[in-house]
């Protein structure tokens, strides 16, 4: 099997790459179960790149059932050594207000009940039941990270370098008093995927990096404490912030 240059994971309102072409689907069924959906790999500037929509392609998983596992043993039993994780996001802090495209170095994790390493199970017991303390100071590889800010600068994407993501367990949105208190904790975004996925990708050994979409502001985070987000304003928002990906994407495949 040739080599997968790249895996992106689409997610609220990223159901597949429009660029990719050449297309195979790949029904992918791990030690861990299935994944979320089919894997499509296709080409994009030359090179090979996986897609897999995080809540299947037609959004019928929520965030809390998400086989994280299985999704990312999919990827990686494709050959896929590099991830880029997209994460539809609320934004905190000013500089993360709706339309914002980020790439987090932090996150906090404050979701509750899944399963959240390789570590748990008959898979992991069936393997020999080695314990993984794996090192999670740098959520997100370094190298991975830079590559894509790089490649942001390269293809004129307006990028937030940095940042800290707050994974909440949903699927409901937070209340005001909860996102006070991510800011207290030093939280730029709020998103309801970012974990276990990050640090299942550490266990697993995969190179493994975010771009978070900033939706809407949090409860009670922007400008105006009492706007009413709609579905339509959060679907214009992730569009106008995907935007540049194509683009971002090319440009971090050729480099």
């Amino acid at each position: 099997m040739q080599a997968i240059d790249l895996a992106v994971i689409g997610g609220t309102g990223v159901y597949r790459l429009a660029e990719l072409e050449d297309i195979e689907s790949h029904v992918v069924e791990t030690r861990f179960g299935l994944p979320s959906g089919p894997v499509r790999v296709g080409r994009l500037e030359g090179r090979r790149v996986a897609f897999l929509a995080r809540h299947g392609e037609g959004h019928s998983v929520p965030p809390h059932l998400i086989n994280y596992r299985a999704n990312l043993a999919a990827l990686q039993d494709l050959g896929v050594r590099r991830v880029l994780a997209l994460n539809t996001v609320g934004g905190i802090t000013v500089a993360c207000g709706p339309r914002v495209l980020a790439c987090p170095d932090q996150l906090i994790d404050y979701t509750w009940g899944r399963v959240s390493t390789l570590c748990e199970g008959e898979p992991w017991a069936s393997a020999g039941g080695e314990v993984l303390h794996v090192d999670f100071g740098e959520p997100y590889t370094r190298s991975l990270r830079a590559a894509v800010v790089d490649a942001a600068a390269h293809a004129g994407v307006e990028l937030l370098d940095g940042g800290c993501y707050g994974a909440t367990q949903g699927p409901r949105l937070e209340t005001r008093a909860e996102i006070a208190r991510l800011r207290r904790d030093g939280c730029d975004l709020v998103g309801m995927t970012g974990m276990p996925e990050a640090g299942l990708a550490r266990e697993l050994g995969l190179d493994y990096a975010c771009l978070a979409i900033v939706a809407n502001w949090a409860a009670g985070a922007g400008p105006d404490p009492d706007e009413v987000i709609t579905l339509q304003d959060v679907l214009d928002n992730v569009a106008a912030a995907s935007a540049g990906l194509p683009a971002l994407l090319r440009a971090l495949l050729r480099n």
